[in-house]
């Protein structure tokens, strides 16, 4: 309930946040994201009983990075996360 009034939140009083759903529990929540609005990259969950069904290779990391970049914002060093 609070991950959803958040992610509703945010998708209603924001615009161009890039949401990575990962796994399908995750991805049921595109409902809750105006996609008109924001950017939503979707993979399987990385935990290692799907990560090769998907995860890998997805390059959700760069790919936030290059949508952020055009909107005139920094990138994000997932590095240190």
């Amino acid at each position: 309930v609070f991950t959803d009034f958040v992610i509703s939140t945010l998708s209603k009083q924001r615009s161009g946040i890039v949401f990575l759903l990962w796994g399908k529990f995750a991805q049921q929540k595109e409902a809750l994201i105006d996609t008109n609005k924001h950017f939503v990259l979707k993979a399987a969950h990385p935990s290692p009983f799907s990560a090769y069904n998907g995860f890998f290779g997805c390059n959700h990391f760069k790919t936030a990075n290059e949508i952020l970049v055009k909107q005139g914002l920094d990138e994000v060093d997932w590095q240190i996360l």
